[in-house]
């Protein structure tokens, strides 16, 4: 019964309801009652990170994995700490509950001037602050607790966005004093349900060729499978744009590869462009997703499935859940087409030996080939990512990448909460030792949490994203200090993790050899040459010039 529990009981007991097994954060003296009851419930783990904005990453990278996450701040500082993830969160449409614990009620109603403050008596300055990145926010009492629990959970999954929950002090253990029920997500409206499905039918059965580009919001909602159903019963093939690489398995028959405008994949972009029907399953139209908006997409021939509505032409259906809408389209019967015959992007073949100094081009397809089953590869922004995009990925194997909010240094604390989020998996992350640097204290958390993730941190002195963008490329701050990398897993406090440095081609391939046969937790230092990079950052160089700069 609801009105048995505490304030915080009800809200972790609805977030384990709905996926969350555990909450990552930093304690702080106002979050104390928070922090005592996530330790203290018996479904719920505390996962402490180093900081709060590594918290708020690693929250991010478990919602990849699990649908949902949970982090938990104190007030002000540490709030304010996390909220660059959150608004990263936003962006890619990854639903996190952002816990936040706050000065009591007599503190505030008394407008103290107390620490973790601006010292102006305000008090919910900092909510408003979370209300821009947010999809729905709320000061808990024990009159609205449930209510608001119910409806910020609502928010979030409806939504696919973060939601901020503050709870004051004196009110956590306090018993709830109202009774609810758990929220229902929306369902769609049968009419517009119906209506646009029919259009959709009759478009493909008028059409001699379609395609379909799943993005990643089939991912966020949980529709892999309803979205392989649908391609399966139209038998259609499908491609994906940069941030939706892997929402769909890559070794399936029907995929063609990655659609990127005109700078990669010309087989893939011509099949797409000149198909008489796309449909599009929530992607998004930006730079990286369009090739720096060299795709083109004729409009009418193209067929918007969003989250919540659908677009074909001009008309707009209204109140159809993609979710409703893709079961519906499995459902019909096809007029049977045969698939295209498009080749798939190859990294090309395994180059190089002995004492071969590491190139971009006997790099890449190592690490192609180094993937399995399964894997889950987290890949930070910046050069390796655009690399392994173009890898076409083995079963079950998924990519990971924040590709349009595009923070350095998400990649070590999201692999953090994507690995914790699926213990049994092998997790994989790739990172650029310029955006290591910002979160490179997590890697102890691995080892805390008896984590044995394989770790590259690919030296190439510098930023070279940045190099490869910028007017000067040896301009001073795309510098960073040279760690010696191979060192840091032992100074966080991991013991018997494998840490070689490698810079020749025998030096690799004796480290993947070690790394892919057995389960012991790798870090493996890849040392390149400053301006070793795969073809997309170079072909990004002339077209961004007129998107950044005059």
């Amino acid at each position: 019964m609801t009105e048995t529990r505490t304030v915080i009981e009800y809200v972790l007991d609805r977030l384990h309801d709905i996926g969350v097994t555990d909450i990552f954060g930093v304690p702080g003296d106002f979050a104390f009652p928070i922090n005592d009851a996530i330790v203290a419930h018996p479904k719920i783990n505390w996962i402490g990170c180093c900081n709060e904005l590594n918290a708020a990453y690693a929250a991010d990278g478990y919602a990849r994995v699990r649908g949902v996450g949970a982090v938990n701040t104190t007030y002000g500082v540490g709030e304010l700490s996390a909220i660059s993830a959150i608004a990263g969160s936003y962006a890619e449409n990854v639903p996190v509950v952002h816990l936040t614990g706050m000065p009591n009620r007599a503190t505030q109603d008394g407008r103290a001037i107390v620490h973790h403050t601006l010292g102006n008596g305000e008090f919910e300055l900092f909510r408003t602050m979370a209300d821009t990145v947010v999809a729905a926010s709320a000061i808990l009492t024990p009159s609205n607790a449930v209510s608001e629990t119910e409806r910020l959970i609502g928010a979030a999954l409806y939504h696919r966005r973060p939601v901020y929950l503050a709870i004051p002090a004196d009110v956590v253990d306090q018993p709830v004093l109202a009774t609810g029920q758990p929220v229902t997500l929306p369902v769609s409206n049968p009419a517009s349900l119906s209506a646009a499905a029919d259009a959709i039918v009759a478009a493909l059965e008028g059409a001699s060729s379609g395609v379909v580009l799943p993005g990643l919001v089939v991912d966020r909602l949980g529709l892999r499978d309803a979205a392989r159903g649908f391609i399966e019963a139209a038998n259609l093939p499908f491609a994906t744009m940069f941030a939706d690489k892997s929402v769909l398995d890559e070794s399936h028959p029907n995929f063609i590869g990655m659609y990127d405008g005109r700078l990669m994949d010309e087989a893939a972009r011509e099949y797409v462009e000149g198909s008489d029907v796309v449909i599009s399953l929530g992607t998004l139209p930006s730079d990286f997703n369009t090739g720096a908006f060299t795709a083109k997409l004729d409009p009418a021939r193209t067929i918007d499935i969003e989250i919540h509505r659908t677009t074909i032409g001009a008309t707009v259906y209204p109140d159809v859940e993609m979710g409703d809408l893709l079961s519906e389209l499995a459902g019909r019967v096809y007029r049977t087409r045969a698939l295209p015959q498009v080749p798939l992007p190859a990294l090309g073949p395994v180059t190089g030996a002995g004492p071969d100094p590491i190139t971009a081009d006997t790099l890449y397809p190592r690490w192609a080939g180094f993937l399995r089953e399964d894997d889950l590869l987290v890949v930070d922004t910046g050069t390796s990512s655009m690399g392994l995009a173009f890898a076409t990925l083995p079963r079950g194997a998924r990519f990971h990448n924040q590709t349009l909010w595009g923070a350095i240094g998400w990649a070590t604390p999201a692999a953090l909460g994507a690995a914790v989020a699926a213990r049994k998996r092998r997790l994989v992350l790739v990172t650029g030792e310029g955006s290591h640097q910002l979160t490179a204290q997590e890697i102890g958390q691995f080892a805390r949490q008896g984590l044995a993730p394989v770790i590259f941190v690919l030296n190439n002195n510098g930023y070279l994203i940045e190099r490869l963008l910028c007017k000067d490329p040896d301009i001073a701050y795309n510098d960073v200090a040279q760690w010696n990398y191979s060192e840091l897993p032992h100074a966080l406090g991991c013991q018997d993790w494998y840490t070689p440095r490698v810079s020749t081609l025998a030096e690799l391939d004796e480290a993947l050899e070690v790394a892919g046969a057995g389960d012991r937790a790798c870090y493996i230092e890849v040392v390149t040459g400053t301006y070793e990079s795969p073809p997309l950052p170079k072909l990004l160089h002339d077209s961004v010039k007129t998107l950044y700069r005059s």
